[in-house]
């Protein structure tokens, strides 16, 4: 007979805690706020909404986009839930524009489930995720200036000074049918995820939000100072921002 041995399994690591908090701003320019943010008390879901510009009740669009994302269950698979959230805000806003005229909205939403990070989005709203000092933007925008650089039309570089910059492909409640992109991301300790409007990347470089992710001391010193940063560079446009800190278990 074979002696006897004791295995010990190895500890599994702690899965880290999500935090964050939200900050929505009219700007210097604009005399309405169009954008809309959800944040979530039990760190599981969050997102930007922001109401498509020179468009009647875009106010209006975000926040209908913001009431069907709020109905995703915590424990729905995160993926198609978010998917479906934009679709029905689709459907709504694209109903009621026949009697109220033309609305719309870009979205970007952010679910956690067991440290993935699953993100949904629609136009030029975006989701950034800062790993120690490496920047990585998690979306890819539905523009007309970013559909010209992916057929190398265009550098990256012109994209902030072309004049149909702000014109978006993709919007919530514009066309009938929406195609929704989403992308999986596993997070780790430390990690922390941001989304914002185009209001802040109008205003900001990346390295600008990488040294401001970088430095704050918490999600809402985060949002005050990236914040605080759009309207001290002009804020022509409605700001807003969310962020995410992965924190040690």
């Amino acid at each position: 007979m074979s002696k006897a041995t004791t295995v010990i399994p190895r500890m599994m690591p702690a899965q880290p805690v999500f935090i964050g908090a939200g900050l929505t701003h009219v700007g210097v320019v604009r005399e309405r706020n169009e954008d809309s943010i959800l944040t979530d008390p039990t760190g599981v879901l969050w997102a930007v909404a922001d109401g498509m510009g020179g468009y009647s009740f875009g106010d209006v669009a975000s926040d209908m986009v913001i009431d069907a994302l709020s109905e995703v269950s915590d424990h729905a698979l995160a993926g198609p839930a978010l998917q479906g959230a934009l679709r029905a805000a689709n459907a709504r806003i694209h109903h009621e524009a026949r009697t109220r005229g033309s609305m719309g909205a870009t979205a970007v939403a952010l679910m956690i489930q067991n440290a993935i990070a699953t993100i949904a989005w629609v136009g030029d709203c975006r989701a950034y995720l800062l790993r120690g000092r490496a920047l990585r933007l998690l979306t890819h925008d539905h523009t007309v200036v970013q559909d010209m650089v992916d057929r190398a039309l265009i550098g990256p570089e012109e994209t902030h000074s072309h004049p149909e910059r702000h014109v978006v492909t993709r919007a919530v409640g514009h066309m009938a049918e929406l195609q929704v992109d989403t992308i999986a991301v596993p997070l780790v300790p430390d990690d922390r995820v941001m989304l914002c409007s185009d209001g802040l990347t109008g205003c900001l470089s990346d390295q600008e939000i990488t040294d401001h992710m970088a430095r704050a001391g918490s999600p809402k010193m985060l949002c005050t100072t990236l914040l605080t940063a759009s309207l001290e560079a002009g804020a022509a446009d409605n700001v807003s921002v969310v962020s995410v800190f992965a924190e040690r278990g």
